[in-house]
């Protein structure tokens, strides 16, 4: 079977072996199709639309958009660019891939375990057939979603993804289209979903040629971190707000991608009603998914619960869930007592925040954030279920944006993460893991790229003032520590070390990951269907301890205790309750005694 989602705009391959180009134009007088032999002048048609209707193109055939007699440039539908984001785009023909697991119908979100991965690092080849070798390793590991990093055409040969720029085309260095189409059909074939990161908020800095023809594209009405904003809710935004709703649609019913996750979605400035966000969730959720469920998470971080649901089937406009950034930082400053930046937020009791992200979503409500200076920050998420909030104690954002981009392991005690690890990774919230985290990967992911020396230098020296601010990069002669993000031995050291599982301490942590998460897949799974929404509490047991209780339809209660201290903690009464999992070696004995051993967890079912 083939699949393909028809687009009202690029190359698309029509009925009688005819090729519809179109652009949307609204600057240019004039628009063709430039072919490796000939080229074609495009029809005017309304609004600043061009098309060309031709027999003359076959599925492979490279082609660009001449603006006005002048510049040359690649169609921004495009579909692969087999020479990069500066040169032709390529003709594809989606039928021409047969998918074999066509009988894949997803899995529920309530057994979701997300693994983010970035697919130039993750593999030694560093490309989609590299990543597809580790599904196995992967599905025995116990994850249920791999989630790429963004994978659309960059400028250059290494990219975290964010500096996308052609967002329909997936990046040359990874592979061709039906590189990926095959990945995504052998993980289903794995029982494994597959989730891509899109960003909407923004293009990359090199390679974006759009306001050469249509600068409607963008808004001086909005600013952005990266500088203009793109135009949600300006004059002519509806050509803009298709292209990315029509994007995800294209990921999901061509590639056939189980969910996607919303980049930085605070970043997307929207004063129409409906907001863009509003009408994409409503508009997927209209037009896929009635063979399989689609899941829809998003990055934002200002805690916006409105946008979340419990049953998004129900509720066409949500979204399935959300990053949790609130849960990672409370666990990273029990594990490391950090109080720099957003840390300090959490610093003065981490363990209240990390008890009221497990009962209520996020810690944030609200709340006026220091950080912030003084500003409220988040929406009431209480009544919300867990499955709402995706938690985390390392992926791509926490690790690379550190100045070395060191992981949890090279940062806290080993004893104290493995107390974090059996909190999150059985706590009702989908968990997720970053790539390498489950062997205690020793090397580091950092912050890499590869622009024009121009460029370059900018974004090398914008990295060093970044930590300008920390003490131990005060100094001129200190930043100059700070990796280079252009230089390839920073994308070099960023791979994943598999060798390293040769090692007894590698190998002992990824047991230690594959039995938290069968305990899951065992014990939790089953009853998060019953958790009453809107009933946890939790209670902060001394300084780093925790209890939390999950009230659950027929009486009982999930309970979980928690110690991130050095010493013992009192306890509430819990006798009577039936242990699910414990690091502690005489768990029995700890609860008629009411005393929670240091460093130690427990996992309960009362009656």
């Amino acid at each position: 079977m083939t699949y393909a989602h028809r687009m009202p705009f690029g190359a698309e391959i029509l009925d009688k072996r005819q090729v519809r180009f179109r652009l949307w134009a609204l600057k240019a007088d004039e628009v063709s199709v430039e072919l490796p032999s000939n080229t074609f002048p495009m029809s005017r048609l309304d609004k600043g639309w061009f098309e060309l209707i031709t027999s003359e193109v076959r599925p492979g055939t490279p082609y660009q958009f001449r603006i006005d007699q002048g510049c040359s440039v690649p169609d921004p539908a495009s579909r692969y660019q087999p020479l990069g984001v500066h040169g032709p785009s390529e003709v594809v023909d989606p039928r021409a891939f047969a998918w074999k697991h066509t009988d894949w119908r997803g899995r529920p979100w309530e057994e979701a375990v997300l693994y983010e991965l970035h697919v130039g690092t993750f593999s030694r080849e560093g490309t989609f057939a590299g990543a597809e070798r580790k599904l196995d390793y992967l599905a025995k590991l116990g994850i249920t979603a791999i989630q790429l990093m963004p994978i659309s055409s960059f400028a250059g040969k290494r990219n975290w993804g964010y500096d996308g720029v052609l967002p329909y085309a997936p990046t040359t260095c990874y592979g061709r289209p039906e590189d990926l189409k095959h990945f995504i059909d052998t993980a289903h074939s794995k029982n494994l979903m597959v989730f891509l990161d899109v960003v909407y908020n923004h293009f990359g800095p090199e390679g974006n040629y759009l306001h050469l023809y249509s600068p409607q594209y963008f808004t001086d009405r909005h600013r952005t971190p990266w500088g203009q904003a793109i135009n949600f809710d300006g004059p002519e935004s509806r050509p803009v707000r298709d292209y990315f709703i029509h994007n995800a649609l294209y990921w999901i019913e061509e590639y056939r991608v189980d969910g996607l996750r919303f980049d930085a979605v605070h970043a997307i400035y929207d004063e129409s009603r409906p907001d863009f966000l509003t009408e994409l969730a409503e508009t997927v959720r209209k037009t896929t998914g009635q063979d399989r469920p689609i899941h829809l998470v998003l990055e934002n971080n200002q805690n916006a619960a409105h946008y979340l649901s419990g049953n998004p089937r129900n509720a066409p406009h949500c979204y399935t869930a959300q990053w949790n950034d609130d849960i990672h930082h409370a666990a990273h400053v029990l594990l490391t007592d950090e109080s720099d930046g957003y840390y300090g937020d959490y610093s003065g009791e981490p363990a209240t925040h990390m008890g009221r992200c497990l009962a209520e979503g996020y810690s944030f409500q609200g709340q006026k954030s220091a950080y912030r200076r003084g500003r409220a920050r988040g929406e009431p998420s209480r009544d919300l279920p867990a499955s709402c909030f995706v938690s985390f104690l390392q992926n791509h954002d926490q690790v690379g944006n550190r100045a070395f981009g060191e992981r949890i392991t090279s940062l806290a005690d080993s004893s104290k993460i493995k107390v974090a690890l059996a909190v999150l990774l059985l706590a009702p919230p989908p968990p997720m893991l970053f790539m390498g985290e489950e062997f205690g990967a020793s090397t580091p992911f950092q912050f890499f790229c590869e622009f024009d020396a121009e460029l370059a230098s900018k974004v090398r020296e914008g990295r060093r003032s970044e930590f300008a601010r920390f003490v131990e990069f005060g100094s001129p002669e200190a930043q100059t520590r700070i990796p280079d993000p252009n230089s390839e031995d920073t994308f070099l050291r960023s791979k994943l070390d598999w060798a390293c599982l040769e090692s007894p301490l590698h190998a002992a942590w990824l047991r230690l990951y594959q039995d938290l998460l069968a305990c899951r897949r065992r014990e939790i799974v089953p009853r998060l269907k019953d958790i009453q929404t809107g009933r946890a509490e939790f209670a902060v047991l001394g300084s780093k301890a925790i209890s939390v209780v999950w009230p659950l339809l027929g009486g009982s209660n999930l309970i979980l205790l928690a110690n991130f201290g050095d010493q013992k903690a009192r306890m509430p009464k819990v006798s009577e309750s039936l242990v699910l999992y414990t690091t502690a070696d005489d768990c029995s004995s700890s609860l008629q005694k009411r005393k929670m051993p240091p460093l130690s967890v427990a996992w309960l079912i009362k009656p």
